[in-house]
């Protein structure tokens, strides 16, 4: 009995201990032993390095400026978001990232300032990497990239080229580093809510972040290389020609309405025009059209005297 209980208590340890530090591998994950080490690296440096960092950041920085840091790196983005949207040959939205450039970069004081998106121009989030998927280009494995954190084989090799797309890129290091630092700590801090969720809802959180980016960048790729579907047709196919569009009449038959596109709805006994005369009065009715409801004792006014009939002759 004693070795058949610590059998079982060997087997429960071994269980749970599987279950606590190998959890089933996903298909579309094949890295996941290696993604999961590089991910709890950047969960160290990101908790104990960028988080307090970031928090700092905010306690010294008033919200407007904060917002103007912010404000200056996305109009950066958006000569990036105008280079991939040409490369995906979507004319239109990098017209609107260009102009939205120039626009912020005037009368934003540089970018400082977002005056394009309340002016109607919409922002647009474009990389490499949906570039190469909207060419049909497959995603390959997950991977969890040090310090730049999830990601894919495509979409990491187009962090490469996205970096040649940064102006950040073409500046002198002197100046080219600190704008760098900032612009994660910038970033860093507009995640901290984010952070708070992550920690609150996720039981596992390389399964939820890797999920979650995964997901994300499908709903993307799919916005940027497929148009909506097409609305239903509800025209009725039975229906020849074009709509009456003249003035109602009787039966609903209208000059320039097609025969057989409405039914016939006038009475087939009526052979002609209703009585427009007085009420009561059947003069102007043709004999045999209606019947006579005329009361023959009814003299009074408004009433028309009866003819009597012609007396039949007498034969002779």
């Amino acid at each position: 009995m004693k070795l058949r209980n610590a059998a079982l208590a060997l087997t429960a340890a071994s269980l749970i201990s599987g279950c606590a530090t190998a959890p089933d591998r996903k298909p579309g994950d094949p890295f996941e032993p290696v993604n999961r080490v590089i991910f709890n690296f950047n969960d160290g440096v990101d908790r104990y390095i960028a988080t307090p960092v970031a928090k700092g950041y905010q306690k010294v920085t008033p919200q407007p400026l904060r917002t103007a840091v912010s404000n200056f790196f996305s109009n950066l983005g958006d000569l990036t978001n105008a280079a991939n949207a040409l490369l995906q040959l979507k004319v239109t939205d990098a017209t609107e990232d260009i102009m939205r450039f120039a626009f912020n970069s005037v009368f934003g004081i540089g970018g400082l300032l977002d005056w394009a998106t309340p002016a109607g121009l919409p922002k647009h989030n474009q990389d490499f990497g949906l570039t190469l998927g909207h060419w049909g280009i497959p995603s390959g494995p997950y991977l969890v990239l040090p310090l730049f954190g999830p990601s894919t084989v495509r979409d990491g090799l187009g962090r490469v080229v996205d970096v040649k797309f940064n102006p950040l890129n073409y500046i002198e290091p002197a100046t080219r580093n600190p704008l760098y630092v900032l612009q994660f700590v910038s970033t860093r801090s507009d995640l901290l809510g984010a952070t708070t969720l992550l920690e609150q809802a996720a039981l596992d959180k390389y399964s939820f972040v890797r999920d979650a980016y995964l997901q994300q960048r499908q709903a993307r790729l799919r916005g940027t290389s497929t148009a909506p579907p097409p609305l239903p047709e509800y025209d009725d196919h039975g229906d020849t020609g074009e709509a009456p569009n003249g003035a109602s009449g009787a039966g609903g038959a209208t000059k320039g309405a097609p025969g057989g596109a409405l039914p016939n709805y006038t009475d087939p006994g009526e052979s002609a025009p209703a009585p427009t005369g007085a009420s009561g009065g059947a003069t102007n009715a043709p004999s045999g059209d209606l019947p006579n409801y005329t009361d023959p004792g009814d003299t009074g006014a408004g009433a028309t005297p009866a003819v009597p009939a012609a007396p039949a002759s007498a034969p002779q």
